[in-house]
């Protein structure tokens, strides 16, 4: 049975609102902080599209107003299944603004997880457009996702992840890590055991357990702004840690 549903989240960010909807409304910009290659229209009835491991998902622009707000929706599935986006942006002093996102629509049978996921996600997101507005604001990421299904309960993720960086489980935020590449970085994110997100001085770098009722799985989600791809490398590493 499907169920409707609407998620809010909110955040300030130390940045204007023409740099926010740079980053929120155009494929570069949503490509330094989100997952996979996004691509954005540039008005309302305009395409969005998000391809990720293989897939494409699509959706249209219901909302565009620059540096105000902007909307999307997913086609309706033949079950009544959505989603819309809504993004608020709001101008305050002194250079900062705040960021609204509603997430609403139609959930399927699972709905309970489904939802909970989200609400347990999208903070790692927001946290890091945060920060690559506050450290790599404007620059073009290479983009890494690795997704690896059948990966451990949360407990298990956490402690090959966290013993793969140098640190014990309980590294909190602003603790410093080392990459497998020897790169150190520092932790900007840390929702134990479940999320991770590493800044160094060339990128971003999140690693993030999801679990639903198909099983447990790790999904690495990695920017890196000085035009390095890390495709193999990351792979590599997965397949190292998780065989």
């Amino acid at each position: 049975m499907t169920h409707p549903f609407e998620l809010s989240q909110e955040i300030e960010l130390e940045a204007t609102p023409e740099q926010v909807w740079d980053a929120i409304a155009t494929g570069p910009g949503v490509d330094s902080w989100f997952m996979g290659r996004n691509e954005f229209g540039t008005s309302v009835g305009g395409p969005v599209s998000l391809t990720m491991l293989g897939h494409t998902e699509h959706a249209t622009i219901t909302a565009y107003e620059p540096g105000n707000r902007l909307a999307t929706r997913t086609p309706e599935a033949p079950d009544g299944r959505f989603s819309a986006f809504e993004y608020l942006i709001e101008g305050r002093g002194g250079g900062t603004t705040v960021l609204r996102l509603v997430q609403s629509g139609v959930l399927g049978d699972d709905w309970e997880t489904e939802f909970e996921a989200m609400k347990a996600g999208w903070p790692i997101y927001l946290v890091t457009l945060k920060e690559y507005l506050a450290h790599f604001n404007g620059r073009t990421p290479s983009v890494t996702t690795v997704f690896r299904p059948g990966a451990g309960g949360p407990d298990d993720v956490w402690k090959i992840v966290t013993d793969s960086l140098g640190v014990t489980p309980d590294v909190g935020e602003g603790d410093g890590v080392r990459l497998p590449d020897g790169s150190a970085g520092v932790v900007y994110y840390a929702n134990l055991p479940a999320n991770l997100g590493v800044r160094t001085d060339q990128g971003l770098y999140r690693f993030i357990h999801s679990g639903s009722e198909r099983g447990d799985a790790l999904v690495l989600g990695h920017q890196n702004f000085a035009g390095r791809d890390e495709q193999a490398a990351w792979e590599a590493w997965m397949a190292e840690r998780f065989g």
